[in-house]
């Protein structure tokens, strides 16, 4: 750190004369207001691409578990054509059906939908969200010259599991609500809360109210920056997705490793600021 100081002098016409002094604070490699550290996307993608050079395919395999696990998937769609209809029948694809007949089927096909739904809710949260910080852990040991698979599995160990469910559900459920109040203040607070997978990924143990506001406190200021960095791979999805879509998933790693690189950045300014410490974003 360097300290850097010049003084000012104003003279008035009354040959009252002020001093001001200046300090210049340099902290690390950048500056921003106040203690802040500057970053920039140019950066942090050379360091992602430079992680990516060894550790790609591992982070391919993982950037794919991640999507599922947070629920990425194909949605299908079906048609029937509804016509000739009289009385209490129903004409569906060529087939007459008795009104009865349909409302009991409709009956069944909601429960299945039901069913199907709970299910899915229930992965997403028991077996998504830990995946999920597994995932993130080995993108930020990744960072570290640590890319080991075995650290999909760090959001199952036994300490942390029940409080990772309970602070991802939290972050999802505050996201629904704010996203109910219109666009922009649900794209604010998604990314207010963007880090939290991240810090549970260090700290797994955190209390959810604690890593939800830890998130909240690192990306303020930065929220607009973290949004032009995504928008930025917006030209290699598009190369993507002329392949059929197929091409897209091999930007995962590149975006993935690239965030990594972004919180490690908001971690070292929220530790330099005292927002918290490095013990507290350490799995104790």
């Amino acid at each position: 750190m360097s300290l850097r100081c010049c003084r000012v002098e104003f003279c008035s016409r009354q040959n009252i004369s002020t001093t001001i002094t200046i300090y210049d604070i340099n902290i690390s490699n950048g500056s921003d207001k106040g203690w802040d550290f500057m970053w920039n996307r140019s950066e942090l993608k050379t360091k992602a691409k430079s992680v990516l050079k060894s550790t790609y395919w591992k982070s391919l395999l993982v950037s794919v578990i991640i999507a599922f696990a947070g629920g990425t998937g194909s949605r299908s769609s079906s048609s029937y054509n509804a016509g000739n209809m009289s009385g209490n029948d129903f004409n569906v694809n060529g087939y007459i059906v008795n009104q009865d007949t349909f409302n009991y089927i409709m009956t069944i096909a909601g429960g299945i939908l039901l069913i199907v739904a709970i299910v899915a809710i229930a992965l997403r949260l028991f077996i998504g969200y830990p995946l999920e910080i597994g995932g993130r852990k080995f993108f930020i040991q990744g960072a570290k010259e640590d890319a080991d698979l075995n650290y999909l599995g760090y959001g199952f160990k036994k300490e942390g599991y029940l409080n990772i469910v309970k602070t991802m559900f939290l972050r999802g459920l505050y996201n629904f609500f704010w996203s109910l109040l219109f666009i922009i203040p649900g794209i604010i607070k998604y990314y207010a809360y963007s880090m939290v997978p991240y810090i549970l990924a260090e700290n797994p143990q955190m209390e959810s109210d604690r890593a939800i506001e830890l998130s909240m406190d690192m990306t303020k200021g930065h929220k607009l920056d973290i949004w032009v960095l995504e928008l930025s791979f917006i030209g290699w999805y598009f190369l993507g997705a002329l392949l059929f879509f197929v091409g897209t998933i091999f930007v995962w790693p590149y975006e993935n490793a690239t965030k990594a690189e972004l919180y490690l950045v908001l971690r070292q300014n929220a530790i330099k600021t005292g927002l918290c410490s490095a013990y507290e974003l350490s799995d104790n």
